[in-house]
């Protein structure tokens, strides 16, 4: 029975498509939860730092306080003695204390989303990996149904075997680490020589 042109079974598809996406998105956020969760105490201070530092309130805050030490300092407001004079040492010296301390704040918070991005990274490469030999038992399924069935395939079987190879992931990293290495060291490029007319 159709309504609206969609068919029950097409429907029944729709609805699995969505709940497996549900589950999915479900699965990711449930992982993304329990990676904050298990923060430390100084990760969460770390990571708490490097996004305050980098809103405009802190900017804001910053230029207020830069604005009024040298203009209290430089002798404009004459209530006030002056307590840094120029070169403002006192201000260099606290400004690079804040530096220091931020930078540190900020490798702290970069090396724990660096650990979470190399998770997430053989997190994709364990799944990509069993993409590929669930594929290769589909296609030799495939292959075996269309024998049986006397099915001629525009794909030759030499593109099947090749296809259904396991993939030598060493082989292939050494030939990505090749790919990648500067060709000048193998090719060097010779120097112009001027040409006279």
């Amino acid at each position: 029975m159709q309504r609206h042109g969609i068919s029950s079974s097409e429907r029944s598809q729709e609805k699995t498509s969505a709940s497996a996406l549900e589950e999915n998105v479900q699965a990711i956020k449930r992982w993304e939860r329990a990676m904050l969760l298990g923060r430390s105490k100084a990760e969460q201070v770390s990571d708490w730092i490097a996004c305050a530092a980098g809103s405009a309130p802190i900017v804001v805050v910053h230029v207020i306080w830069f604005v009024a030490w040298v203009i209290v300092n430089v002798g404009v407001v004459d209530r006030i003695q002056p307590f840094d004079p120029f070169p403002f040492p006192l201000l260099t010296l606290t400004v690079s204390l804040e530096a220091i301390f931020l930078a540190l704040f900020v490798l702290a918070s970069q090396n724990r989303l660096a650990h979470q991005a190399d998770k997430r990274s053989h997190l994709d490469l364990q799944i990509d990996l069993l993409a590929e030999r669930e594929m290769t038992a589909v296609l030799q399924l495939l292959q075996d149904i269309a024998r049986h069935l006397d099915v001629q395939t525009t794909v030759t079987p030499e593109q099947l075997r090749d296809l259904m190879k396991k993939t030598d992931l060493r082989g292939l990293m050494n030939r990505m680490e090749e790919l990648a290495e500067p060709s000048s060291a193998a090719n060097p490029i010779e120097p112009r020589t001027a040409t006279t007319p």
